[in-house]
């Protein structure tokens, strides 16, 4: 949004002038000018368009508007939409400030689900005053910022992210969502390469050059880790697409020449796990090719991922592999 006209850094409530004006303002001209805004207007934006304090607290007081920060007014009643809250959090956090983390993810297409608060970049140098409901993060260096509400870009909110992650499945979590929002993996290790230190910076070009291959869900590059290379069973092709019953369908994994397929249905990547359309494509390619389907959920790889690779290995077995899988440690179940 900006600084507000005559505000002040930080969004604070500057005194009641003894001579404010008495001016009311009119129903259009509140909504002219809170819609760019989504509904918020600040105190300062409310005097400079005429209305005095009195009449901007009466409003609050009748329940016609809402107080969301000091000095920051929602101009309606009822609940208060996500994308109102971030730009309350904006005006709050004045000039420079932009939405970052999980709620740029938010509007980037990251991710559906409203974080429960909102995160904000500010620049080192503003003094903002800490307020429930807002996470401030402040910079030395601002990265790019565009869109409105004001948002950090892709690669960067990508960064801040990884750096957050609760842990390792977390920020591929957040990679994938990325990269299935448009994000190239490339431009998330450039911006790496042009922000200085930060935490696990090493962990996300690792990730990154994961993600460029095909990994496009924690699931996934839990089961190509833990069951695969270390049982030693061979690398199937991700994300194979091919033309089953006149339809474009595709797998997670295929082991080519072997006709076996491996469909992994973690909440990350394949929200309310198996559908109809799922067993349709497995039916479809068992007619028409001779491949068989195993289909995995998130327990089976990250808690039994032994007992998994040990049927993975015996369906390729059957199908014609020649190799031997090998057991991860001394209390792996794969037989020698």
């Amino acid at each position: 949004m900006g600084r507000p006209p005559g505000g002040r850094a930080g969004g604070g409530e500057a005194d009641v002038s003894p001579d404010a004006r008495r001016v009311r303002l009119s129903r259009d001209l509140v909504t002219a000018l809170a819609t760019p805004h989504d509904g918020v207007l600040t105190r300062a934006q409310l005097r400079a368009a005429g209305a005095d304090d009195s009449w901007i607290t009466r409003r609050v007081e009748a329940g016609d508007w809402q107080r969301l920060h000091r000095g920051v007014f929602a101009t309606f009643s009822g609940p208060v939409p996500w994308i109102t809250s971030a730009s309350a959090a904006l005006a709050y956090a004045g000039e420079g400030a932009a939405l970052s983390h999980r709620s740029a993810a938010r509007l980037l297409g990251f991710t559906a689900r409203p974080p429960r608060v909102v995160d904000v970049t500010v620049p080192e140098s503003r003094r903002v005053t800490p307020t429930d409901g807002i996470v401030l993060h402040r910079r030395t260096t601002m990265p790019a910022v565009g869109g409105r509400p004001p948002r950090t870009l892709g690669a960067d909110t990508v960064l801040d992210l990884v750096a957050a992650a609760r842990d390792v499945d977390d920020a591929v979590g957040w990679l994938c969502a990325a990269a299935r929002a448009g994000v190239p993996p490339g431009a998330v290790a450039g911006a790496a390469s042009r922000r200085g230190p930060f935490p696990r910076r090493g962990l996300l070009l690792e990730l990154v050059a994961e993600v460029a291959a095909g990994i496009e869900s924690p699931l996934e590059r839990r089961y190509h880790g833990d069951v695969e290379r270390r049982h030693g069973l061979p690398c199937a092709v991700l994300q194979r697409r091919d033309v089953v019953g006149g339809l474009w369908i595709r797998a997670d994994c295929v082991y080519e020449g072997l006709g076996v397929r491996v469909e992994l249905d973690g909440w990350l990547g394949h929200p309310g796990a198996r559908t109809d359309a799922d067993t349709w494509r497995d039916n479809a390619v068992l007619l028409a090719r001779g491949d068989l389907t195993l289909r995995y959920r998130w327990r089976h790889v990250t808690v039994t991922p032994c007992s998994t690779a040990t049927q993975v290995a015996a369906a390729l077995a059957a199908r014609g592999w020649s190799g031997n899988p090998r057991p991860c440690g001394r209390t792996c179940v794969v037989a020698r």
